[in-house]
């Protein structure tokens, strides 16, 4: 039989985002309930090395920190949910989601935390040397190329960004693109082509990532898009930048978001156009999407809740002694 579950504040996904606005809500006395989704943990739990989140000096594993984070959350007064958000209604004073188990969870304030997903190519060998050598986040992994030769993936502002970068660890930068020109930015594409350590292959696609004696990339198999041509390209680290989509299709036709899918937000804070539902982390960040970043968001959207909460409570006294 399906169950309601009640809440001051209902948190829609389980990432740095999320579980930093239940460890602020618990902590306030709102008794959050996180549901997980399909991916509790977030991206951080298909991160292998971590050496950028602050308070640890040695590199950490990310499934270990989000493990941590949950149990930190949990010691608090958070319950965690292991469901997956199907529907919300937002349209009336408490916010209803629905469940894939048909459990309804109805919370006062709503945080939204369900993060966005980088975009991969799909070819062989892409997911098995993840970590590996392939990432799709260069300022998460870039550190670990210091001196060595990488590839960019793309043709967009990502990418190019991403190859910028770069050139701050890697001692040669390689851009592929599967077109004769780039889609980003013109003031972005003359930085690229001005600097001396990045070199631009045009017209070739990735047929596969190729993967040494040690299990690590060795290369890039690529394939010529005019001529149909088939070469290799030599690379310690490979960095896909073809964008990231956000996990918004739930809340399209409810909530305001950009032509990317991105949910909007009021600027320098996670309010959305709702009072009361808030949007923090990767879910709303097309610039940043760090970890430390999306538990800063979290951490104000679970502020803000509490703040509203408190103005409604306040409304209410006032409207009932005038009543009276």
């Amino acid at each position: 039989m399906a169950t309601t579950h009640k809440t001051r504040m209902l948190i829609i996904g389980s990432g740095p985002a999320g579980l930093s606005a239940a460890i602020y809500g618990a902590r306030a006395g709102m008794e959050p309930i996180v549901v997980q989704g399909l991916q509790p943990g977030g991206q951080l739990t298909i991160t292998t090395d971590v050496e950028n989140y602050p308070g640890f000096r040695e590199v950490i594993q990310g499934p270990w920190l989000m493990q941590e984070m949950q149990a930190q959350a949990e010691h608090v007064g958070t319950r965690m949910m292991w469901d997956t958000i199907t529907n919300v209604d937002l349209s009336g004073d408490t916010f209803v989601a629905t469940g894939d188990s048909g459990d309804l969870y109805e919370g006062d304030t709503l945080v939204i935390a369900t993060g966005a997903q980088a975009k991969w190519l799909g070819v062989p060998g892409e997911q098995e040397l993840s970590g590996k050598g392939v990432s799709a986040c260069a300022t998460c992994d870039g550190f670990f190329y210091r001196g060595k030769k990488v590839v960019v993936i793309g043709g967009g502002n990502t990418a190019v960004e991403e190859a910028l970068y770069l050139t701050n660890h890697a001692t040669e930068v390689v851009l592929v693109h599967r077109r004769d020109s780039l889609r980003s930015e013109k003031i972005l594409q003359d930085r690229l082509f001005a600097h001396p350590k990045i070199t631009t292959v045009w017209n070739k696609k990735v047929d596969r990532f190729l993967a040494g004696e040690n299990g690590a990339l060795r290369a890039l198999a690529l394939i010529d898009t005019e001529t149909g041509e088939q070469s290799e390209l030599l690379a310690d680290g490979a960095f896909v930048a073809i964008g990231h989509a956000p996990a918004t299709e739930l809340f399209k036709g409810k909530l305001a978001m950009d032509d990317t899918g991105y949910l909007i937000v009021e600027a320098g804070t996670p309010k959305t156009e709702i009072p009361g539902v808030y949007a923090a982390g990767d879910v709303s960040d097309h610039v940043y999407r760090q970890a430390i970043t999306a538990a800063g968001a979290g951490c104000m959207a679970a502020l803000d809740a509490e703040r509203y909460l408190a103005e409604k409570l306040h409304l209410a006294g006032i409207t009932e002694t005038v009543q009276g």
